[in-house]
């Protein structure tokens, strides 16, 4: 029993604290100098002055625990994040309390150990309601993004005393890198450059591409007739696409200590030559490192690709190429146009893969304009 007590109090200043504002610690001295007249003096008002200071204190404390209590929190990060990009995240309020509001309440994100300030202040939650609130959030870094909790911060009711609650309530989400349009002059050649390539898929066209059963909400024109006699159910038809952009992007990772800045700038300029294809509505196959994405299309293609991009990170120079990168040649289907980002010029990767596909340099393309 003794131990479990302990633990609670451990617990409470861990995720308490309370502190004195310029105000309060003026009417602390203040009752401090009424405690030690009334001392001196014998005199009942300083007496009854002090008691009326102290009780303040006191009631202080309750009512601000009161606005912290039976709080429930919930987070909704957006689905794509962008590093330097500004996303929205909606932060939900619950006040479970049956009959006390909540009042002057400042709520804070906890990101790596530190309070981050998103201009959220709840100036009053009734009793049993829910505020929706919005914040923008900013974050620089690609790859896993961490918010480890709820800081919580009121000087209810007088402004005495700042206290602070933080809740444990953790939200993870993949930072994707970040993605800048691409010089006129780039895309201009990647526009023009020919790279169509016939390729078995569904979509509009004439070719016969499968057959399956006819599902609610088909077209009725698309049934095969003749197969529906044949096995006694409806079947439809679905034709193939007439023909499909494909693309390969290649991103060794093979990276020497002073070329890191290069990188990310490589990084950033594979995710937005993705983006411009996907836009274009190109087949994109891409290959970092070691880690392979299968050609593919769609907006669960484009979203695989930049994970991948995320989270990957540079290896020490000098191992030698990836097994996928010295088979690039063999794989590459013909007509697949096949763009090898480099963050720096890699003798190993550029033996390898020359003949392959065209080598694009990051430094040449990422320089920003201040």
């Amino acid at each position: 029993m003794l131990e479990r007590i302990r633990e609670s109090f451990r617990w409470f200043y861990r995720y308490r604290s309370i502190r004195l504002t310029p105000e309060g610690m003026r009417y602390v001295l203040l009752t401090l100098a009424v405690g030690v007249a009334a001392i001196n003096t014998g005199n009942n008002l300083l007496y009854l002055l002090l008691a009326m200071l102290l009780s303040l204190i006191v009631m202080s404390g309750l009512l601000s625990e009161q606005s912290l209590k039976q709080l429930e929190f919930r987070r909704r990060l957006p689905d794509r994040v962008f590093a330097n990009q500004s996303a929205t995240v909606s932060l939900s309020i619950a006040n479970r309390k049956a009959r006390v509001p909540t009042f002057s309440l400042r709520v804070q994100d906890v990101v790596a150990g530190a309070a981050v300030d998103r201009g959220i202040y709840l100036l009053h939650a009734p009793p049993r309601s829910v505020t929706v609130h919005s914040y923008s959030m900013l974050v620089a870094q690609r790859g896993l993004h961490r918010i480890e909790g709820i800081k919580l911060l009121t000087r209810f009711p007088f402004g005495l005393f700042l206290k602070a609650a933080t809740l444990p309530m953790a939200s993870e989400t993949i930072v994707y890198p970040e993605i800048t349009p691409l010089p006129m002059a780039l895309a201009q050649d990647l526009t023009t450059r020919g790279h169509d390539h016939a390729v078995s898929r569904r979509g509009p066209g004439v070719a016969l591409y499968n057959l399956r059963r006819y599902h609610d909400g088909d077209d009725s024109r698309a049934i095969h007739w003749k197969t529906t006699a044949r096995q006694r159910r409806l079947m439809v038809r679905e034709t193939e696409a007439e023909d499909q952009h494909r693309v390969a992007l290649v991103l060794p990772t093979a990276v020497p200590e002073h070329a890191q800045p290069s990188f990310e700038r490589a990084v950033s300029l594979t995710a937005s030559l993705v983006a411009f294809f996907h836009q274009q509505g190109h087949a994109i196959r891409l290959l970092v490192g070691e880690q392979e994405i299968p050609v593919g299309t769609g907006e669960a293609q484009y979203d695989a690709i930049l994970r991948a991009l995320a989270l990957c990170r540079p290896v020490a120079a000098g191992l030698p190429v990836p097994a996928a990168m010295l088979a690039l040649a063999g794989q590459t289907v013909p007509g697949e146009l096949t763009l090898i980002v480099l963050s720096w010029p890699d003798p190993a990767v550029m033996s390898a893969c020359r003949g392959v596909g065209r080598f694009i340099m990051a430094t040449d393309y990422m320089v920003r304009e201040t």
